[in-house]
């Protein structure tokens, strides 16, 4: 009989335990590295009776957030399926890495039965963005020659940009390469180089490409990238320095009339000779 009873009591302490102060719900602010933002928690009384002396602690020790303000929060009654919103401020620090995040809670309260206590965690997430801007360098930048098209890509948000590609759309150029260069990840303040070979085949090229990647929300975005680019013909290279003129041309020409000299001169020596000779 008293095995009985034991086993009775122990399935209501078990009722009770499944039916008591519960989170009901959690919203939170978009929060970035470096920014504030409130956690809302909405507790509810599935219990039966009066609960008294509820408690709620956040413990952000080991996480990169502090609390703007208190960690806990606490009311004096919830009657039976009432609930409760606790609200926390609290800050993100500047280096976090974006992503999800569990912060332990612990809930407090007295009911008849006397104290209880429930242990959880609940989960926010750390936002943030990719920020690329774009620049172009052009090696060898000459008309009819082969070049080099350097498109350099940084990255100055605060998250990676994953599966990064560049298309190049040729205009006032021929592509030796492939036209689209697939780089994967610029991390966070960091950059990469798409380079393409070319052959410049007017004074004034575009370089437009089309950068295509996946931001910290697994979005693809687009990029429509537009660069102005300066090339120059031969002479206005040699011109400004960027190229030496080639005088091999000159120099062979110079040779090969001071060779023609010599053997002229050469044949007419010879004839005088011949010619003197024969006069004898």
């Amino acid at each position: 009989m008293n095995k009985i009873l034991a086993l009775l009591a122990l399935a209501v302490l078990s009722f009770q335990l499944a039916s008591a102060m519960t989170i009901n719900s959690v919203s939170v602010d978009n929060i970035s590295p470096g920014t504030e933002g409130v956690i809302r928690i909405e507790v509810e009384n599935t219990l039966n009776e009066l609960a008294k002396d509820i408690n709620l602690n956040l413990n952000f020790q080991g996480l990169p957030f502090i609390p703007v303000g208190s960690s806990s929060g606490g009311v004096d009654e919830l009657k039976e399926d009432d609930e409760e919103n606790f609200a926390f401020r609290i800050r993100a620090s500047n280096d976090v890495a974006p992503g999800d995040y569990q912060i332990p809670y612990v809930l407090t309260f007295r009911i008849n039965s006397g104290p209880q206590t429930r242990e959880g965690s609940i989960g926010i997430s750390v936002n943030a963005q990719p920020e690329l801007s774009y620049s172009a360098d052009i090696e060898n930048p000459i008309v009819g020659r082969q070049s080099k098209i350097n498109l350099k890509i940084v990255n100055k948000g605060l998250a990676d940009a994953r599966f990064v590609s560049v298309n190049l759309n040729p205009s006032g150029f021929t592509l030796l390469s492939e036209k689209e260069v697939y780089i994967g990840t610029v991390d966070s303040d960091d950059f990469e180089t798409a380079t393409f070979e070319v052959i410049f085949t007017s004074e004034k090229p575009k370089l437009t490409a089309t950068v295509e990647y996946t931001d910290f929300d697994n979005s693809k975005k687009l990029d429509e990238v537009n660069l102005p680019t300066k090339v120059y013909t031969q002479e206005k290279a040699i011109e400004l320095g960027i190229i030496q003129r080639n005088n091999w041309p000159i120099y062979i020409g110079i040779v090969v009339v001071l060779m023609v000299i010599w053997l002229v001169w050469r044949t007419i020596r010879k004839r005088q000779r011949m010619k003197k000779s024969m006069e004898r």
